[in-house]
């Protein structure tokens, strides 16, 4: 099959999200890098894409060259990872959708709920996609659990506890570091800390697994050290459509906690977790029963977690692998095969809308907010 052409603007040298975009577009052979914008330096970002491989005349300057130089060839790319800060997100988003290319966004898709509805009113008229980069969804024994609970497995699900908590930010001292500093400065983050960066993966995973959306939601938001503006840990409480309760945790300052994203869901009759650090393993307890370690790989697994194991059983798949399976199920779609577990637009706006939510939330002291986007309700 013939591999499709890929794109990227941002994740350039040094870029902590970059190389697992590289790996995770390439690592099947659907698709190669044959454009980027990578460095907001625009030399260095043309040396380190013709380091890559990209041909010289689409090593380019910055994201509006690409868009020019790309819109007219008959060579065009397939598809435009878009990993730069949030700030920029919804203006390249929207450019090259408008161009008639497929996009794959960086979480949060947009700054503010208007520009997630924005992306959601160009995406349709376009008729292309515009995915969002919620990776933890496309784990193997993720989709298993998504699965479980479709078929009824856990009968219906009454409660789900989340939470998406590290330490690496907990030391008052490393307050100023450039790579640090941006996360809590509205500027350059928007309305919220913690909860956008982090909290919003947990929640998408929360819904995702359940099948259900987030209706409501009460938060209470923490700046636990003084210089920050934005909080740097934050509870949020939610229910679903359905009926179902949620508990949501996150934090940067859990120091001991290395990742930290770990989900369990309760059901009717049976419960699951799942835990980012030991990715390959869902435990699932059938009501009356014993605890069972469910393993990546192993024999009668749904056809969905089948499709997405690449390495042998006992090999761990790491987050990498899991942007690899965003990146199958984008090529599929582009090739016009449905896709229903990819997280598209309107997933990056029920965020975004979560996260005004609960910013509203906190600052009324821990009231309940609605928080769907007003035309998803």
């Amino acid at each position: 099959m013939k591999k499709l052409n890929w794109g990227m603007i941002g994740g350039g040298e040094g870029s902590q999200i970059g190389p697992a975009h590289r790996l995770g577009a390439q690592a099947d052979g659907n698709f190669v890098l044959a454009a980027g914008a990578l460095d907001v330096d625009a030399e260095k970002g043309r040396a380190y894409a013709q380091s890559l491989g990209v041909a010289a005349d689409r090593a380019y300057a910055n994201w509006q060259e690409m868009l020019a130089g790309e819109k007219d060839r008959a060579d065009r790319v397939d598809l435009v990872t878009v990993a730069t800060p949030n700030s920029t997100h919804f203006e390249i988003t929207k450019a090259f959708l408008e161009a008639g290319f497929n996009v794959l966004c960086e979480k949060p898709m947009t700054m503010t709920v208007e520009e997630g509805e924005e992306i959601v009113r160009v995406a349709e008229a376009s008729g292309k996609i515009c995915a969002v980069n919620y990776c933890y969804s496309a784990y193997p024994m993720v989709r298993e659990m998504r699965q479980m609970v479709k078929t009824g497995q856990i009968g219906k699900v009454r409660l789900v506890v989340a939470n998406f908590s590290h330490g690496h930010h907990g030391d008052a001292g490393d307050a100023d570091n450039p790579r640090v500093r941006w996360r809590y400065d509205p500027a350059m983050a928007g309305v919220s800390g913690q909860f956008a960066d982090c909290g919003i993966h947990a929640l998408h995973m929360a819904s995702f697994i359940a099948g259900d959306e987030v209706r409501s939601l009460s938060a209470d938001f923490a700046s636990t050290i003084p210089s920050r503006t934005l909080e740097d840990d934050a509870m949020v409480n939610f229910r679903m459509e359905g009926g179902t309760v949620g508990r949501l945790w996150t934090s940067s300052v859990a120091i001991g906690r290395q990742h930290g994203f770990d989900i369990q869901v309760f059901g009717e009759t049976g419960g699951m977790r799942w835990a980012s650090e030991q990715p390959n393993q869902v435990l699932y307890t059938p009501v009356g029963g014993r605890t069972q370690i469910m393993e990546k790989g192993e024999a009668g697994l749904s056809d969905e977690a089948a499709r997405l194991s690449r390495v042998a059983i006992a090999h761990p798949e790491g987050f990498p692998l899991a942007v690899a399976n965003i990146y199958v199920d984008l090529a599929a779609a582009i090739r016009g095969e449905v896709r229903d577990a990819l997280p598209y637009a309107s997933d990056g706006l029920r965020s975004m809308a979560a996260v005004y939510a609960a910013v509203e939330s906190a600052k009324a002291e821990g009231a309940w907010v609605d928080a769907r986007p007003q035309i998803l309700r």
